[in-house]
């Protein structure tokens, strides 16, 4: 019997419904032999039943195992796909499909994450992103640093719909933008792209009320990035933006090593 009724609580009932004559009958007796039995009683079900509800949300988030790298083409997100996975340089060029690996995280719990590296070609980015983003549990947004002034309309509009995405999510992933190719001389520095980016971003959300969205209809996304009549600062947003500097190919070319220690430390933070 009691196998029955924990199903029928498992199947929405919670504790009322067709659960509560049974809890009631329970009180009923306990009263009658010791009330301060049931207080005692009482107190272990609620301990159980906030346990189980933790580790409910823990499995879920757990089972977010995705960090996507996302940006515009070239900017360096397979070589540093690569990077992370086997330390080694490697010749790369623009694909048009996903590619995924697990990652060992450097870190005291020795855990993993599914590294995605998705395209970033115009025509197929969103798609991709679409596929992937419900496994997320973060999202790194790859910047070349030193084509980012020629770019800076192009990388913020994608920005923008990465992030009205990510903010829609139930889990909210973690965030970070990537500033790479920090060894090439003309490269920005992140706090530089980061100001410049809220200055796009600020007049994006002022030319249209809301982003052309990829999440399905039966979806609600925010209409606006940031808090409406003042300038957009990333500070804003319910989710966390971290920016940090790197560089997939490094400063001796390509036999030296890569520059990301800080992106391998960020990685070991959030896993």
């Amino acid at each position: 019997m009691a196998a029955a009724e924990s199903r029928r609580m498992g199947d929405g009932g919670g504790v009322g419904g067709a659960f509560q004559p049974y809890l009631d009958s329970l009180r009923q007796e306990l009263q009658q032999r010791d009330p301060t039995l049931l207080s005692v009683v009482v107190a272990v079900l609620a301990v159980l039943l906030t346990l189980v509800f933790w580790k409910f949300i823990r499995s879920r988030r757990s089972s977010q195992r995705a960090v996507l790298l996302v940006g515009l083409c070239n900017s360096g997100k397979t070589l540093l796909f690569v990077r992370l996975l086997t330390g080694l340089y490697r010749d790369t060029q623009t694909s048009i499909t996903d590619s995924s690996a697990m990652y060992r995280v450097n870190n005291t719990r020795a855990t993993s994450l599914t590294l995605i590296d998705l395209p970033g070609h115009e025509s197929l980015r969103l798609q991709f992103l679409e596929r992937f983003k419900a496994s997320a549990r973060a999202i790194v947004f790859v910047v070349d640093s030193a084509a980012f002034q020629r770019e800076v309309k192009d990388v913020a509009e994608f920005l923008y719909q990465v992030l009205i995405d990510s903010m829609s999510l139930k889990n909210t992933p973690s965030f970070l933008i990537a500033c790479n190719k920090q060894d090439i001389t003309m490269a920005k520095s992140a706090k530089l792209i980061q100001q410049q980016l809220e200055k796009e971003l600020n007049t994006l959300r002022v030319t249209r009320s809301a982003a052309p969205s990829t999440l399905d209809s039966s979806s609600t996304a925010p209409a606006q990035l940031g808090k409406k009549g003042k300038e957009f600062e990333f500070s804003q947003l319910p989710l966390k933006v971290e920016f940090l500097e790197c560089s997939a190919k490094g400063g001796r070319g390509d036999t030296g090593s890569a520059d990301i220690q800080d992106l391998e430390k960020w990685l070991a933070k959030i896993a």
